[in-house]
């Protein structure tokens, strides 16, 4: 009995990490610029709008574990190699200089408590 409620109460969890895992993404991927994705030389934001589409609505509909893990697979390879490659090209993301010096911080520049 306590075995069949942690199976549930994981599967839930596992249900809601891959659902907002999915739906970050495509978010993301909704909210970059078309021409940001041919800079970046990845695929069309067409393209990923239909990939993390479907990764949503089958880990919605179709709540089976290895259709959500390959729905996953597509959503970490958006967020990890090609969402840093669109912030680079449209000018955003960390480790931007931007005309910034070495010695600013995240709120500015740091003087040092003068």
């Amino acid at each position: 009995m306590l075995r069949a409620g942690f199976d549930s109460l994981l599967t839930l969890v596992i249900f809601l990490v891959f659902t907002g895992f999915a739906v970050a993404a495509l978010v993301f991927a909704a909210m970059a610029r078309e021409d940001a994705y041919r800079a970046a030389e990845k695929q069309t934001k067409k393209f990923w709008l239909i990939i993390l589409g479907i990764n949503l609505a089958l880990n919605l509909l179709l709540p089976m574990l290895f259709l959500q893990i390959a729905g996953l697979i597509a959503a970490i390879v958006f967020m990890v190699d090609v969402r840093p490659a669109l912030a680079q090209v449209s000018g955003g993301g960390r480790g931007r200089r931007g005309g910034g010096s070495s010695s600013d911080g995240p709120y500015g520049p740091y003087n040092g408590g003068r």
